[in-house]
């Protein structure tokens, strides 16, 4: 079915929200770093040869996909897998997700190396890594296309798929915890997770029958997940945000039965209720709305066209600078013109579709202004369930918010221009979303720009949280479903602000 994005383009601005579901996953298919000192050999887990267990996975009682796990022990150690297959709905549109984990893994479940595979409809995320010596050695991408990272590790990294299966937190009491560092591959960052026994001795029904059951509880950047372990260690139920639940179950149970319906939609789910109604977005100078339980993530909230004031935030529309002598880019934004592993502004297709975009004689303003419109014109506008990669959008030519956000920063990087991506909430029709668009360093300061609605700058219902690349949205998957946006004010005739004053901070 074709989508005229034109008519529907409200459906995928909103779309932030599944870069972080995505990220989210990865927590549970990621890479723990424990900053403990390394289990004594004798504490190992008990891992049986051939143990596996397949996992129904639901979301408000409908069955979207499953999960099979298998541990086989090795001359050295171990050797895990977990394939997972959902039909997510996001924005009214349903997707098949599957991806793949695997790990090799020594006597004390420190891992050696694994392998990553996501797949969705158009997009494919690989990640293949090793660790020797305190070092985490990455390849990213596509054969051929693959891109080489070093990272220093700390301590012995474990596989977060075969974490809550180990005997690790048999020691714990009720109210204890530990905590441990994820890496992810996705976003090249770590964070930690505290894993707490909530329960000591539970007991759940599971298929009719009564099982006992250790509750463990898992904080992850704010949002929490629980998970009951049984009497053998093996994972009973898991359960996690907007009502997304994994149970055990049978080979047969896991395979049977329709997943084609999808989840309710995530997307829509994650959002917040406007109080009041905003009928013209775009016409608007100024909105003031109060933000309530934010928690300890680390937001950029001051700066630029906000304002952050007890609780208050303030956000002004940019005035767009024409002419005069700029400023120079502050240091700290230095990193805005660099390609990254998924920014890759250096990579000749980028480079080339840029010059093919702009010419070499344009201001800075008129570039930015040809690369936003190319982009809402030329990418069609779909939820796409993979990790943000400015490459391969651009060879696919599709994309939701994060796709557009990536491209973007990377063409304008290509040529030149300064870019940074932001992330956090827009209001479309009587709701705000998690959103992701960019922001351009243009002459004295940083003018937002947003591919997917075509806006430059964007309006003032673009409420920005966070700014930078895929590991600073981490940050908001602790608001999902707890923060509180009210309305205060919004004015169509307040003045703009002019683009130098206030910097990011």
């Amino acid at each position: 079915m074709r989508i005229d994005f034109r008519k529907n383009w409200h459906r995928f601005a909103g779309s932030a929200f599944v870069g972080l579901f995505l990220l989210l996953l990865f927590f549970r298919l990621g890479y723990f770093e424990e900053k403990a000192a390394e289990i004594p050999l004798e504490n190992a887990p008990p891992v049986h040869a051939g143990a596996e267990s397949w996992l129904v996975i639901s979301q408000e009682g409908r069955k979207i996909g499953y999960a099979h796990r298998r541990f086989l022990p090795t001359a050295t150690g171990y050797h895990l897998t977990e394939d997972v297959l959902m039909h997510i709905n996001t924005m009214g549109v349903v997707q098949a997700l599957s991806f793949k984990t695997e790990g090799e893994l020594d006597a004390r479940m420190n891992l050696r190396s694994f392998n990553f595979y996501l797949d969705s409809s158009l997009f494919r995320f690989i990640a293949h890594g090793f660790v020797r010596d305190r070092l985490l050695t990455l390849h990213l991408g596509q054969p051929g296309e693959e891109k080489k990272l070093e990272i220093p590790i700390k301590g012995a990294l474990h596989l977060a798929a075969g974490i809550l299966e180990t005997s690790r937190f048999k020691g714990l009491l009720p109210g204890e915890s530990r905590t441990y560092y994820v890496f992810d591959p996705a976003t090249l960052s770590e964070r930690p997770v505290r894993i707490a026994l909530a329960g000591r001795e539970v007991r759940i029904v599971l298929k009719g029958k009564i099982r006992h059951a250790r509750k463990l509880s898992l904080d992850f950047m704010g949002a929490t997940q629980f998970a009951w372990i049984g009497e053998d260690g093996t994972v009973l139920r898991e359960k996690g945000i907007l009502g997304i639940t994994l149970e055990q179950s049978t080979r047969e149970e896991a395979l049977s039965g329709r997943r084609d319906m999808g989840s309710a939609d995530l997307t829509e789910l994650a959002s917040l209720p406007a109080n009041k109604t905003i009928t013209s977005p775009g016409t608007l100078q100024e909105l003031k709305v109060r933000l309530g339980n934010l928690g300890e993530g680390k937001f950029t909230m001051d700066g630029g066209r906000q304002t952050w004031q007890r609780g208050i935030l303030t956000i002004r529309k940019e005035g767009v600078p024409i002419s005069g002598r700029g400023k120079a880019l502050p240091l700290k934004d230095r990193d805005a013109l660099k390609p990254g592993p998924l920014i890759q502004s250096d990579d000749p297709q980028i480079v080339a579709k840029t010059i093919e975009i702009v010419a070499a004689g344009d201001s800075d303003i008129i570039k930015a202004r040809k690369l936003v419109n190319w982009a809402y014109n030329n990418i069609k506008k779909r939820p796409v369930l993979s990790v943000p990669n400015a490459l391969e959008t651009l060879q696919n030519m599709v994309g939701d918010c994060n796709e557009h956000a990536v491209l973007l920063a990377a063409l304008a990087r290509a040529a030149g221009i300064p870019a940074e991506m932001e992330a956090g909430l827009v209001y479309l029709r009587g709701r705000f979303y998690y959103h992701a668009w960019n922001a351009l360093y243009l002459k004295n300061g940083w003018v937002t720009a947003d591919a997917v609605l075509g806006q430059f700058p964007a309006d003032v219902t673009h409420i920005r949280l966070v700014r930078g690349a895929a590991e600073k949205q981490m940050d908001l998957l602790g608001l999902i479903g707890r923060l509180k946006l009210e309305i205060i004010d919004f004015s169509p005739s307040a003045p703009a602000e002019p683009v130098a004053k206030g910097q990011i901070r």
